[in-house]
């Protein structure tokens, strides 16, 4: 079943516990964020509310006891897209409350299907598929009805293999 707009919407807050990405695309060309990714890349400031509704978001999640975080899957050197998530993006919303972990796999898969899929995993019973263009573009989100087994795996081999966002984030300027 495919999920747009408010369906998705609706979908995404019904998660009772857990919301958790899996984050493997080197870019991503959303329309929402194209105007701030140009301005970041032109080495422009960071808007006050840059991503302020995202951020209320996983406020209330967290408030309302709910956890969420995801992965970013990376590879060096960062794409242009990474650099803007790791400097306007992601210190807000770990600051909001959202647990953001790295996993850099440029020299090695660590067993994870890299093709590229992203999906989001609901109370553990629950995927849904972000599909993408190669330019980072989405297509749809759809939900997954096979067995979810693997994808408790990959979740697994992803948090045990990735560090903090802060700690990855030294490595950088090391």
């Amino acid at each position: 079943m495919l999920l747009d707009g408010d369906e998705w919407g609706r979908y995404f807050d019904s998660f009772t516990q857990d919301a958790w990405r899996f984050e493997a695309q080197p870019t991503y060309s959303m329309p929402s964020e194209r105007a701030n990714v140009e301005r970041f890349l032109r080495g422009e400031p960071k808007p006050e509310q840059h991503n302020a509704l995202w951020h209320e978001d996983v406020r209330t999640y967290r408030a309302t006891g709910r956890t969420i975080g995801r992965v970013r899957i990376v590879r060096q050197p960062l794409t242009g897209y990474q650099r803007y998530q790791f400097a306007w993006g992601i210190p807000g919303n770990i600051a909001a409350g959202e647990n953001i972990r790295i996993l850099d796999v440029t020299h090695e898969d660590f067993g994870l299907p890299l093709t590229g899929q992203d999906w989001w995993m609901f109370d553990d019973v629950k995927v849904v598929h972000l599909n993408f263009r190669p330019d980072g573009t989405q297509i749809n989100r759809e939900t997954f009805d096979g067995d979810l087994t693997p994808y408790r795996e990959w979740r697994r081999i992803a948090v045990e293999n990735s560090v903090t966002f802060e700690e990855y984030v030294k490595t950088l300027d090391a």
